[in-house]
């Protein structure tokens, strides 16, 4: 039985709560024991692509001394793991024993379905979804971690789902932090093909597994396609864990 670290990132904490909930769900299914350090904040992704690197560096610091005594941390979010695994040691560069610290820290922290899949070795958690599903591959992810068969092995092990191929699949989605807010004109473009691409593909659903995209992708569907949904992986497993067990 895995003692399991949550690393909430703010978007969750703040607006997607009901990711970090779904996250414990399916941990608990899986026999792993999560648990949630209250006093966690950011990890400093967002002053850190602004530019701001000496407070990143403080909110990275804060952030190591919480969470480097545990054995695995798991976080729902590719960008935020990417933050803490490949730039903290940068941050660390010119201090030694920080930079010790980072890595060690960097070597513990896992994408949800990075950790299910490749740690754990499950891509069945028990769900079951009649319908077809769709898989948006968020830069974070796909680019920033390499993290592509991982989600897609989850959505597979779902018992009736049909995973059926989307266009653009692996093309932005238009929200990239400070992108969406610097150049809206071009995000909403973004998020409209990505948009189109996702209805043309039959699919009932389309699942990611970064909240920034969900949040930039739910809010255009929901005010043009809101018949259609747009989940996180974590939720969408952990609603469709509920109706299996039913």
């Amino acid at each position: 039985m895995h003692q399991v670290s949550l690393f909430a990132p703010c978007i969750v904490d703040q607006w997607l709560s009901d990711i970090g909930r779904s996250v414990v769900i399916l941990l608990r299914s899986i026999g792993c024991r999560p648990f949630f350090h209250k006093d966690q904040t950011c990890c400093g992704q967002v002053l850190y692509n602004a530019g701001h690197e000496s407070q990143a560096r403080k909110l990275a610091r804060r952030f190591i001394e919480i969470f480097e005594n545990d054995p695995v941390i798991v976080c729902p979010s590719g960008s935020c793991v990417q933050m803490v695994r490949s730039h903290y040691p940068l941050l660390f560069v010119n201090e030694p024993e920080w930079k010790k610290r980072a890595e060690a820290v960097a070597a513990r922290v896992f994408e949800l379905s990075e950790f299910l899949v490749d740690q754990v070795r499950i891509t069945d958690v028990g769900a079951r979804f009649a319908g077809k599903a769709a898989y948006h591959e968020s830069c974070s992810l796909l680019y920033g971690l390499g993290v592509s068969k991982q989600p897609k092995a989850l959505l597979k092990g779902v018992r009736d789902l049909e995973l059926v191929e989307m266009e653009g699949s692996d093309i932005c989605c238009g929200f990239g932090g400070r992108f969406s807010i610097d150049y809206p004109e071009i995000s909403t473009a973004m998020a409209a093909d990505k948009a189109q691409w996702f209805t043309e593909s039959g699919a009932d659903v389309l699942v990611m597994g970064e909240p920034g995209c969900l949040l930039h992708l739910s809010g255009y569907m929901s005010r043009h396609h809101p018949e259609k949904k747009v989940m996180h992986l974590a939720s969408f497993l952990a609603e469709n864990l509920k109706k299996a067990a039913g």
